[in-house]
């Protein structure tokens, strides 16, 4: 971490005049959670427009979670849709799945805070959940090749379209979409538009995801959070022996 905020520190220091009329999305995150938050007809239009052909907005953001066998309108390819309905809850409690990080794509629209470094030539998410840190490269160069390392967080190329942010990532390691059994290949490919409001307390954004090994469709989320000053995010902190407990106790029955 310490290194990730000592390259930010310098690059801040080496920005160009040029950069100041950027919007400045630096600051600490948390998900907006007013009500309809999450309602696609709430989503802002401007954004909305943006997607391409052929995509379903889901409504999953925050807490919400599809039931098992339920996406949203995203249409599965058939060895997909086998995985899926093989897939039971309990398969997040193993030692190898419970503190196994999402990629990007689901890890965005939890209900967890983020913090953004921002400077002309690179901009920084650092996420609270599974304490994930992303670089987003906003100086001109290309992907990485296919067939360089993968990771949760991908290889993101950012840029900018008037005054919203851009980002284009690849290269992600495969991980859940929905977590409910439907996980995204390798070859998934990640969208998003990033836009401040005019007072600049709320962030707005979209994300739209498509994977020709998994999807015949693309799936998209709007996703809004409100800024709070002079908050920090926390350590996540997952302990695999979460996974020990629940074999040894079960699944709480719920309360009546």
């Amino acid at each position: 971490m310490k290194g990730v905020a000592c390259l930010a520190a310098l690059l801040i220091a080496a920005a160009p005049a040029s950069a100041a009329d950027r919007p400045d999305l630096s600051g600490f995150w948390n998900l907006n959670m007013d009500p309809g938050f999450n309602d696609p007809k709430q989503a802002d239009p401007a954004l909305i427009a943006k997607l391409p052909p052929d995509t379903v907005l889901l409504a999953d953001s925050g807490v919400a979670e599809y039931p098992k066998g339920e996406f949203g309108g995203l249409k599965l390819k058939p060895e997909a849709r086998a995985a899926a309905e093989k897939w039971q809850p309990e398969d997040e409690m193993t030692l190898s799945r419970v503190c196994a990080a999402p990629s990007t794509i689901y890890t965005e629209q939890g209900p967890f805070p983020f913090e953004i470094v921002q400077t002309p030539t690179l901009i920084v998410f650092r996420y609270e959940y599974f304490d994930q840190v992303r670089l987003i490269f906003m100086d001109g160069r290309k992907h990485l090749p296919s067939d360089a390392p993968h990771s949760k967080v991908g290889d993101s190329i950012g840029h900018w379209e008037g005054d919203e942010l851009v980002i284009d990532t690849t290269n992600f390691a495969p991980a859940t979409i929905t977590n409910n059994g439907l996980d995204h290949s390798e070859n998934v490919h990640l969208v998003e538009r990033y836009k401040l409001s005019p007072d600049g307390k709320t962030l707005m954004a979209t994300q739209w995801f498509e994977d020709p090994d998994v999807l015949e469709n693309r799936g998209a989320r709007f996703i809004k959070w409100k800024k709070f000053p002079g908050q920090h995010v926390y350590p996540y902190d997952c302990d695999p022996s979460l996974a020990t407990e629940y074999r040894q106790i079960g699944n709480p029955a719920p309360a009546k």
